[in-house]
Order: structure tokens, then sequence, then C-alpha cells
């Protein structure tokens, strides 16, 4: 029982966040004016008239550059709580995080060694 006393906490969190996203699309549904003129139903992009097709070939390294970047900074995250607990971890948790850099460093190489953040 004292396990799931526990668990009460984020099932409230949980109950909010779930409610005020309900409350919020239902005041939006049912509040808000609903008039389709012509002039809202054209695309319009900062004022500016839209020209030509939306939809034009780019280059791939855009979303490999953007990929890497968050490949490696979600794998920073994990080294916050370590370094907070830096001292109660001791020589395990030092080499388990070396090992973890390690690995990181490795694939960091192999991403140079591929040519992956190369613009020509």
């Amino acid at each position: 029982m004292s396990i799931s006393i526990d668990y009460v906490a984020i099932l409230v969190q949980f109950m909010v966040a779930v409610g005020f996203v309900a409350v919020t699309l239902l005041t939006i549904r049912f509040a808000g004016p609903r008039r389709a003129t012509s002039d809202k139903l054209q695309s319009w992009e900062s004022g500016v008239e839209s020209i030509g097709n939306a939809r034009f070939p780019f280059s791939i390294k855009y979303f490999l550059t953007a990929i890497l970047f968050v490949m490696f900074d979600v794998e920073v995250i994990f080294m916050y709580p370590w370094a907070v607990n830096f001292r109660e971890l001791g020589m395990i948790g030092f080499v388990e995080m070396f090992l973890f850099i390690g690995t990181l460093l490795i694939g960091f190489g192999y991403i140079i060694k591929k040519g992956a953040l190369k613009w020509e």
C-alpha cells in the first residue's frame, strides 16, 4: 500500500494536465468565433503573398545535422544527474561515466570519419 501512495502525486499531476488541455480545447471550440470568409481560407505567411510551390527539395545535411545535435544533446542530459551525485557514486560511478563518454566519443569519431558534418 505504501508504494501505491507514492504515485498519487504523479496521478494528480497527470489529471491536472489532461484537465487543462481538455478545458482549453473546449473553450476554444465553443467560445471562439467561426466565420469562414474567403480571406481566412487563403494561405497567408507574414503578410506576404504565397508564390510558387512550397514543396521544393533541399539538402539532407540539414536533417542530419539536426538529428546529430538532438542525439548528442540528449546524451548530455544523462551527465547532469551523474555530476550532481558525483561524490555519492564514487569510483564505480566515475568508471561508468568514463565508459559512457568513451562510447559517445567513438560514435562521434565514426560521424567525423564518415564525413557527416562536412558542408561542401
